[in-house]
């Protein structure tokens, strides 16, 4: 498989797409279109977000797979896939509606470049049980691609803010760690990815990113093989 999981679509006020633009362009090789899945999107129109992404990437032809009157045989005769960010559970949701969970699993299966940021790459890992968005739709199952025999968690940070008396995310994290102990979650920092290539798992970035499984955290640097994960 030939997957890029970025963490978010900006770092620290960068332009849209900009640090992780040169990943995406290696990432997908000779490819010339890219079909995108703006199903995440839901304060911004599917066609307004597909410009958005065209506007960041000049040099690709991308198209909004909303546009396709087939859903599925846009996603069967694809160069490569790119999914954004927003509410992961209405992209699962959209996702399961149309059909598409099996046929992009197939096409990836086989070698298609797939990019995810956000919530595209949350649905990566075995559920979206690690989200961190509102449920605000119920998808038929939180089952998602199964890409990385993990959970992921994208926008990944221990900052806590001062005076801030909510749950942490990494107490959120143990949360599922307690209900789920065989399960690892890896939390990948804003400016970070992962990528699966050639049956290795590997973090881009140059910042750490924290894995828990059962009641342990650790910590792996940038440029680690994380492919025991698959």
């Amino acid at each position: 498989m030939n997957v890029l999981m970025i963490s978010s679509s900006r770092c620290e006020g960068s332009d849209y797409l900009a640090y992780s633009k040169q990943w995406l362009l290696e990432h997908i090789g000779d490819a010339t279109e890219i079909l995108f899945i703006p199903y995440a999107g839901v304060t911004v129109s599917w066609d307004a977000y597909t410009q958005m992404v065209q506007e960041a990437l000049p040099n690709i032809k991308i198209t909004g797979i909303h546009q396709s009157e087939n859903s599925v045989y846009a996603v069967n005769h694809a160069q490569a896939i790119l999914v954004g960010g927003g509410n992961t559970f209405q992209l699962l949701d959209t996702l399961y509606k149309q059909a598409l969970i099996e046929p992009i699993k197939t096409r990836v299966s086989g070698g298609m470049p797939y990019i995810g940021w956000s919530a595209g790459a949350n649905i990566c890992g075995l559920s979206i049980k690690t989200t961190n968005d509102m449920p605000i739709i119920q998808p038929p199952s939180f089952a998602s691609f199964g890409f990385v025999n993990a959970q992921l968690n994208p926008h990944y940070t221990d900052v806590v803010a001062t005076n801030f008396h909510g749950e942490t995310r990494d107490q959120r994290i143990k949360e599922f760690c307690m209900i789920n102990p065989t399960t690892p979650v890896i939390g990948i920092r804003e400016g970070s990815a992962l990528l699966l290539r050639d049956n290795k798992l590997s973090l881009l970035g140059n910042l750490p990113a924290n894995v828990f499984e059962s009641h342990n955290k650790q910590s792996v640097k940038s440029g680690s093989d994380l492919s025991e994960y698959l």
